[in-house]
């Protein structure tokens, strides 16, 4: 299917349908939590006082808006197009997870939610929620696999001190799917009294749509702070994607700018050839896991396929089921970068620009550099950058066997 215009682009419909993707696959004991979140968010977003609470929070709690950074150096070096780094990583917290859950507490406070619960596989979703969960004095519990808790022990220490109660979970390949499955069994046990901040644009409706929603102000942003910069849209937006909140978040605003071309970028991991990756989209099929419809990694009968990534937040073996559709529709092309090729830009990054990124985004840096070294220098390449990598220290030390 070609892409049209989608000046229309009217997504998801009323029951939470991105084209063939989405929907509320979920135990009859949500249906009704779900209806009223739905009902609840549509009536929040119309309200002028929610909308001005949720705009200064973001600008005095988060310090949005966050700059766009012209990659000067490492474009001189490259020798082709220019790089620009949406910085999403000066936020509070570290990472673009903060938009989504200020939005997202703002909802649980105004529906008289007195607990928060969340999953997290880098951490940085759950040490965001923690902070909310503080700045506005309720309980919280995260759920985050045991592997992840291990290669994530910084953002670990730091869910604990803001008075978050972290809880590993064992089973499975022990990492994000498996906590995202833990806090929807407390989700369901505690619907009365409990808020499930979700991390990504995944999971029942109408979550995809409120995740992307909230986040979008990443999007919106940029449409402004590049017409000042450079006088236009840039020609690629470039984002890492696991489950797919930052990547929506810079997507979404410029879906209907189709001289923009939009590319997410999948954990190759160890080579696609290899299965030991996390690219979905790249190698999965259509299938549901965590109450939506949506590409996924699965074996010959059907079963959800262990993943593999050095970054812990592209470790899913799912993906948003908005991502499905745009795929499917022609609109973002989604692409691969494997463990190696992130380490690497990793590195680049730290060297030329002196930041350090978040493996997550490392991803996206890596294609980035590789489509910029083909392009002309008047070509503009922005790249989301969408956390920041003092997460990921023991992670690239242990890997390339240096002491810390």
């Amino acid at each position: 299917m070609k892409f049209n215009s989608l000046k229309s682009y009217n997504f998801p419909d009323s029951e939470g349908h991105f084209g063939p993707y989405g929907g509320s696959f979920v135990a009859e004991t949500l249906f009704a939590a779900l209806e009223k979140l739905d009902n609840d968010y549509a009536i929040a977003i119309k309200d002028d006082k929610f909308l001005d609470e949720f705009e200064k929070e973001l600008k005095t709690f988060v310090g949005r808006p966050s700059p766009i950074f012209h990659a000067r150096r490492w474009s001189e070096k490259i020798g082709g197009a220019q790089l620009f780094f949406k910085r999403e990583d000066l936020n509070h917290t570290g990472a673009h997870k903060i938009n989504n859950t200020i939005g997202q507490i703002l909802l649980a406070k105004r529906t008289g939610k007195k607990r928060v619960i969340a999953e997290t596989g880098a951490g940085q979703h759950g040490v965001a929620t923690a902070t909310v969960a503080a700045r506005f004095g309720m309980e919280c519990t995260v759920y985050m696999g045991a592997t992840d808790v291990e290669r994530q022990a910084q953002n670990v220490y730091r869910m604990k001190l803001l008075g978050a109660e972290v809880v590993p979970v064992n089973s499975g390949s022990k990492t994000l799917k498996d906590a995202l499955n833990e806090a929807m069994r407390d989700w369901v046990t505690n619907v009365e009294n409990t808020f499930y901040i979700i991390g990504t644009v995944a999971g029942p409706h109408p979550y995809p749509k409120l995740v992307r929603d909230f986040n979008s102000v990443v999007g919106k942003e940029c449409k402004f702070q590049m017409q000042d910069l450079v006088g236009r849209n840039p020609d690629y937006i470039v984002a890492c994607v696991g489950g797919g909140s930052n990547a929506l978040g810079i997507f979404y605003d410029y879906i209907p700018c189709e001289e923009v071309e939009l590319i997410g970028v999948e954990a190759a991991g160890k080579g696609l050839d290899t299965g030991k990756h996390s690219a979905s989209l790249s190698a999965g099929k259509p299938g549901i896991l965590h109450g939506t419809r949506t590409y996924l990694l699965q074996d010959v009968n059907g079963q959800v396929e262990e993943t593999h990534s050095i970054s812990a937040g592209l470790d899913y073996p799912g993906v948003g089921p908005e991502h499905a559709h745009l795929k499917d529709i022609n609109r973002v092309r989604y692409v691969g970068a494997s463990d190696r090729e992130a380490l690497a830009s990793f590195h680049d990054c730290c060297r030329i620009e002196g930041i350090i990124p978040a493996l997550e985004t490392s991803h996206a840096l890596a294609y980035a550099t590789k489509l910029a070294r083909e392009l002309e220098k008047e070509k503009i390449v922005l790249v989301n950058l969408s956390g920041r990598g003092d997460k990921d220290m023991h992670t690239v030390s242990r890997y390339l066997s240096v002491d810390t």
